[in-house]
């Protein structure tokens, strides 16, 4: 069990446990084995065919098809849970009154509301909850925003990001099942409109539209944060394949996190540029003229690489590490805060109508 009480905190050996045998629970289980002090001790999967086979691939102690008997487990400190939307609360609700610290999946919730929920139990418990909104952790982005903090691109006038990747139309998929909490807006959104906020804090104001797939879950969406003489302009979905970059716009440079920008391992930094020239159709990042300049020198403009070994998930479970053997209960890179609201501007944004563009697959 980890110790928070001394400097040789750091050899402890901590017990993970994970929610989940598929894909990204694959990628987490990967990428422990790049943390220092990190174990897994158990895995949990709906049947016990699915968490044998999950212990094999990744080597954990104990694989559970029991969810009561996994969080009762002991050895397991943190729980990280991988497994579809809708069952995220139910999970991190179990987890915390286990007395486990949770990192979940995003989204956190299917609503700010639930995630008040997560938040106000975690609080009662004295148990850390933070959600797996990995994209803060990495170094690019860290980079980023010290640059920014250190006024390098003058004061943030815009944000553009997107994320987008096209998904055949099937409602039995967790891209589009309701009963699996699908969309695209939590599944892709939810990431640009988390590091926006972490670049400008809360909005005054959320607008934005979306469009529904033939059942009715949103396909893609559009979101604007409004805060005074800055906009953040986002776009997501599961009908096209984007650019998937974020471009911070400042009154003295630009920053461009590389696509896909969730995993980014560079930055490219642009000085002494206009807009115009930037972010054009031909010249912008993906045109023509845009693949040209980042292939050539070009005065005023910088690429810095951030590259890392396996998936990237390992910074999220060092920095949920460090601060629960600090004693601390949340993330100040990731506060339950944060996911909260990011969240409320999602549900502002379903809240109203689909536009008239029912788009057919």
């Amino acid at each position: 069990m980890i110790d928070t009480g001394d400097k040789t905190a750091k050899a402890t050996p901590f017990g993970w446990g994970i929610l989940g045998s598929g894909q990204t629970a694959g990628q987490f289980a990967a990428d422990l084995a790049l943390v220092p002090g990190a174990s897994l001790v158990g895995n949990f999967s709906r049947t016990t065919a699915n968490a044998k086979r999950f212990q094999e691939n990744f080597g954990s102690k104990r694989a559970y098809s029991d969810i009561d008997a996994f969080v009762a487990d002991p050895e397991i400190d943190a729980v990280y849970i991988a497994t579809p939307n809708s069952v995220h609360v139910a999970q991190a609700l179990k987890s915390i009154r286990s007395g486990k610290a949770i990192l979940t999946e995003k989204p956190l919730a299917p609503s700010h509301t639930e995630a008040s929920v997560i938040e106000r139990e975690a609080t009662r418990a004295n148990v850390f909850a933070m959600e797996a909104m990995g994209t803060r952790f990495l170094p690019a982005i860290a980079a980023a925003k010290a640059k920014v903090d250190a006024g390098e691109i003058g004061a943030i006038r815009k944000i553009t990001a997107e994320l987008s990747y096209e998904h055949p139309y099937d409602p039995k998929t967790r891209y589009f099942s309701r009963s699996l909490g699908g969309g695209a807006s939590r599944d892709l959104g939810i990431s640009c409109v988390s590091l926006a906020m972490f670049f400008l804090g809360q909005p005054q104001k959320v607008s934005g539209l979306w469009h529904a797939a033939p059942n009715g879950i949103d396909i893609s969406s559009e979101i604007v944060l409004h805060y005074d003489h800055v906009k953040a302009e986002l776009s997501c979905g599961f009908d096209r394949n984007g650019k998937n970059h974020f471009i911070i716009e400042g009154t003295t440079g630009t920053i461009r996190l590389n696509a896909p920008f969730t995993e980014a391992r560079e930055l490219t930094i642009y000085q002494g540029f206009s807009r115009q020239a930037l972010f054009s159709p031909l010249s912008g990042p993906g045109g023509t003229i845009g693949k040209i300049l980042d292939r050539l020198p070009v005065p005023g403009r910088t690429v810095e690489e951030y590259d890392f070994d396996g998936n990237g998930r390992q910074f999220e479970a060092i920095a949920l590490m460090d601060a629960m053997r600090q004693g601390k209960t949340g993330s100040a890179i990731m506060p339950i805060a944060d996911s909260i609201s990011s969240l409320r501007a999602i549900n502002i944004v379903l809240s109203q109508p689909a536009t008239q563009r029912v788009i057919r697959l």
